[in-house]
């Protein structure tokens, strides 16, 4: 079986705030830190060949952290921006809460949750999958399929995406996917890349 851990990185100053990121690139709080901290405990008796992250402060920081947590703080790792959080647009900065007022809850949750209904100025899900896929195929899935233990360190959305996939979700099952903060997510993949198990460590 071909392991596979993602991670959404610790909670965010603007996580925080209650604030949609988007690619902002705002640092972890002292929370998000520890989550970062409580994961690597969780992850210590995984030994990793390769890690990849996006190109975001709060999801290199969280990496950074389990690399030294679990003593593998040399472990390679390749950045890029194919696997960072859907881009906001507008509605980046602002409180979510606010913006639920303005707007009503079902059109920012449609807004935040669906796979296919854009923000203004933003990514859909969907946007979000055609970037993360092909870098999954191209750059992860190849690492997997010579046996290596991988870990991905990224956001709430380019994992939505990635877990949609593995795991053949609808779009309608992907409304109700929230991937939580710090929160390792283990995978055992077959041959052909299918998901066997997965869970939370």
């Amino acid at each position: 079986m071909k392991q596979l851990v993602l991670i959404r990185h610790g909670e965010s100053q603007w996580n925080l705030e209650n604030r949609f990121t988007g690619w902002v690139d705002v640092p972890l709080s002292p929370r998000g830190e520890q989550e970062a901290r409580e994961a690597g405990e969780k992850l210590r008796e995984y030994r990793f060949d390769y890690a990849f992250t996006s190109v975001l402060t709060r999801a290199i920081r969280t990496l950074e952290i389990v690399m030294d947590v679990i003593g593998q703080p040399g472990l390679p790792v390749e950045r890029d921006q194919a696997l960072n959080e859907r881009m906001y647009g507008d509605l980046q900065g602002l409180n979510k809460t606010e913006t639920a007022e303005k707007y009503g809850e079902a059109q920012v949750k449609l807004w935040r949750r669906s796979y296919d209904v854009r923000p203004p100025g933003g990514e859909s899900l969907h946007d979000t999958a055609e970037r993360v896929l092909p870098y999954y195929r191209d750059r992860i899935w190849p690492r997997l399929a010579k046996g290596e233990t991988l870990l991905v360190a990224a956001h709430g959305n380019s994992l939505r995406a990635l877990v949609m996939h593995l795991d053949r979700l609808s779009r309608e099952d992907v409304l109700e996917l929230n991937i939580p903060t710090g929160a390792p997510l283990l995978y055992a993949l077959d041959d052909q890349g299918n998901a066997v198990t997965h869970r939370y460590l």
